[in-house]
């Protein structure tokens, strides 16, 4: 039997964060040879309890069954398809920086129904310049100017935005135009779009930070 592809509505944004997660450990399951997993293995792995994997997987339809639990190849298919990672979804970076140079090099985006084809940046002694995955796909570094035709031309629907700060929202402004609708910011300023757009903002240093607090507060245990 077919499953729905969900729709963004219908999930809360924890589960929607978690899904990712269980497709990761899936991936890890089957290449281990494994058929068969129960939610409190996945629970385990993902770090929440058994009756949050249940009600989660529960939004693609898949509910296990009792002594047995779930089949590992069919629910990561599951999962993929419900979040329309099946199809490939092409996305652009913005700043090739040291962060976007990393992202651009990344391999596990194929898994993941994405794919980076576009790489864009303002820096004259950047732009003619290759980079990516020398194993996978190498891109040459196009001018900005370049990007509003770039993604109608490619059919792009997500940009990682990898500036320095000062140029995020400027950068923001011309993805929107451009028809871009779902943003990762990496720039560490908050970034201003319609409610049509998605962002999610990632600022590395805030997290390194929290984990500094995590480390002090177990020092002094």
């Amino acid at each position: 039997m077919s499953l729905p592809r969900l729709r963004r509505r219908e999930l809360p944004d924890a589960t929607i964060a978690r899904l990712p997660q269980y497709i990761r450990c899936l991936s890890q399951l089957e290449n281990a040879g494994l058929r068969t997993v129960h939610s409190a293995d996945l629970a385990a792995h993902v770090g929440v309890s058994g009756a949050v994997v249940r009600r989660d997987l529960s939004y693609v339809g898949s509910y296990g069954t009792r002594g047995v639990g779930y089949p590992v190849s069919e629910l990561r298919d599951s999962v993929n398809r419900a979040l329309g990672l099946a199809t490939e979804h092409r996305m652009v970076i913005v700043g090739v920086g040291h962060m976007g140079r990393a992202i651009a090099g990344y391999t596990g985006f194929a898994e993941r129904g994405l794919r980076v084809v576009g790489l864009f940046d303002i820096d004259p002694e950047l732009i003619g310049s290759k980079a990516g995955n020398p194993g996978s796909e190498v891109l040459e570094i196009m001018p900005l100017a370049d990007l509003a035709a770039f993604v109608h031309t490619n059919d792009v629907a997500i940009a990682v935005v990898a500036t320095p700060a000062s140029a995020a929202q400027s950068v923001a402004d011309l993805l929107v135009d451009a028809g871009i609708t779902s943003i990762l910011n990496l720039s560490a300023v908050h970034l201003s779009v319609p409610d049509t757009v998605v962002v999610r903002p990632v600022d590395l240093a805030t997290e390194i930070q929290i984990l500094a607090v995590h480390a002090a507060a177990r020092g002094r245990r």
